[in-house]
């Protein structure tokens, strides 16, 4: 297993997630961009009319600026014949990334887990 990543159970929450520890992982904004938008020469204009929302909300999820929510999941599954947990798997990991690190984390860690 590489060294780069950090596993996180919850036995109660259904298994494990591979996290990157030295860098964020990828925005799924980015990976818009980089793995559909430029390869299919599809502007952020076109994508916001074919999956029929605003083009500030493409761009502002391209620019990592907003997240994707499981309606625009739905959507972009829809057109680019990916699935919808494709696109939330990668918010979610970019979220849980984040409040690792967030000044809250420290807090986070002095709860004391309940003995089940």
């Amino acid at each position: 297993m590489s060294k780069s990543r950090t596993i996180t159970e919850h036995p109660r929450a259904g298994g494990s997630t591979r996290l990157p520890t030295q860098r964020p992982p990828t925005h799924p904004g980015e990976l818009l961009r980089r793995e559909f938008l430029d390869p299919l020469e599809i502007t952020q204009t076109e994508l916001a009319e074919r999956i029929g929302v605003s083009f500030p909300r493409v761009n502002e999820i391209v620019n990592g600026k907003r997240g994707v929510t499981p309606d625009t999941a739905l959507r972009l599954s829809r057109l680019l014949g990916t699935t919808p947990e494709f696109w939330l798997n990668g918010q979610r990991n970019w979220d849980l990334w984040h409040a690792m690190r967030s000044p809250a984390a420290a807090d986070i860690e002095d709860i004391r887990p309940i003995a089940v």
